[in-house]
């Protein structure tokens, strides 16, 4: 019996829902109007603090801008910059009129140098317009699972209809992350393209270890904004501060407290479970658990079958608790004949 309570306790600690967060929320620093950080391939929240406010989001909004293009267009294309592409307000790699340039190097100039030209120039490729643009924006939002967005334009410039909340933000950046193309340009330090070469200005880079993305931005009314990304031991972590005066060291701390306080534990097999001795599994192939640094409890419920058990019949529950607070709850089907 002890062998057997053993080994269940092993088998439980396995699966989350990626819409799960921690019931324990955190007020935003003083630094801070608005934070949050989820574990990359869950969605869980590790830490958040007045994450559903509505806010400007400045040039963070290239993430969303990056990933339609990267999803969307054949990035060895060579498109010729129009004119409504050269000039535009605000940060810039100095785009010329009819100049020749491949569709990857004007991704690299837009998330490395966060140019609004380049931002430009991909949106008009992509849709024509930037109104058109706006509206795929918005559409690969809601796929992403934001909620509570809008988006007006390609760059982040200022719009008082161009909004997102550090939730929505974190979600969309969660989104992209998982592409690996995308991953691969915003931890990019230093970009030798065939038309351009950018260095990545994102000091995250640099003085986080494990850092690997995702985007600065800054304007009068936004204030400074980080959207940043670090991995350590396993498991991504994604750091959203809007409106951080001191958005470096305070993600810094973020990550610090959230690779301090939880772990990723995942598997990939089927694993047996026995409920009122009756052998069965969770429908749920591969999972990932994000659990605190302690203790973790494990609860099966078993239903009240009065019939016989038929193989694939629903049996019990699996629930699983970290600190008090539920990870998982899940149903449990018998595997055999009873």
């Amino acid at each position: 019996m002890r062998k057997f309570l053993f080994s269940l306790i092993l088998t439980a600690l396995i699966a989350v829902s990626t819409t799960t967060s921690f019931k324990k929320t955190y007020s935003a620093s003083a630094s801070a109007q608005s934070e949050i950080a989820m574990e990359l391939s869950t969605g869980t929240v590790l830490k958040e603090g007045n994450a559903d406010a509505r806010l400007p989001m400045a040039s963070t909004t290239k993430i969303l801008t990056a990933i339609i293009i990267i999803e969307d267009c054949n990035l060895d294309e060579v498109i010729t910059v129009p004119d409504e592409a050269v000039g535009v307000e605000g940060s810039s790699i100095y785009l010329k009129n009819e100049e020749q340039i491949s569709v990857k190097d004007l991704v690299y100039g837009l998330m490395l140098r966060s140019g609004n030209d380049s931002a430009t120039a991909l949106a008009l490729h992509h849709s024509g317009n930037i109104e058109n643009f706006a509206q795929a924006m918005n559409e690969r939002a809601k796929k992403a699972g934001a909620e509570n967005s809008n988006f007006k334009n390609p760059s982040g410039l200022p719009d008082d209809e161009h909004y997102t909340t550090a939730r929505d933000l974190c979600k969309i950046a969660c989104y992209a992350m998982k592409n690996s193309l995308f991953k691969e340009v915003v931890s990019t330090t230093n970009y030798k393209g065939k038309y351009r070469n950018f260095v990545n200005k994102n000091k995250m880079l640099y003085k986080y270890d494990g850092a690997n993305g995702v985007k600065t931005g800054y304007t009068l009314k936004a204030g400074r904004c980080l959207v940043s990304s670090a991995e350590r031991n396993g498991m991504d972590v994604v750091c959203v501060v809007l409106n951080c005066y001191d958005m470096y060291e305070h993600s810094c701390k973020v990550f610090d407290y959230c690779f301090a306080n939880y772990k990723l534990l995942n598997l990939e097999d089927n694993k047996i479970f026995m409920c009122e001795r009756v052998p069965c599994k969770l429908e749920i192939s591969k999972v990932n658990v994000v659990k605190c640094k302690g203790n973790i409890n494990f609860r099966v419920k078993p239903l009240e079958v009065k019939t016989a058990i038929k193989k694939g019949d629903y049996i019990g529950d699996l629930e699983i608790y970290s600190e008090n607070n539920l990870l998982f709850s899940e149903k449990l089907y018998s595997i055999i004949d009873v």
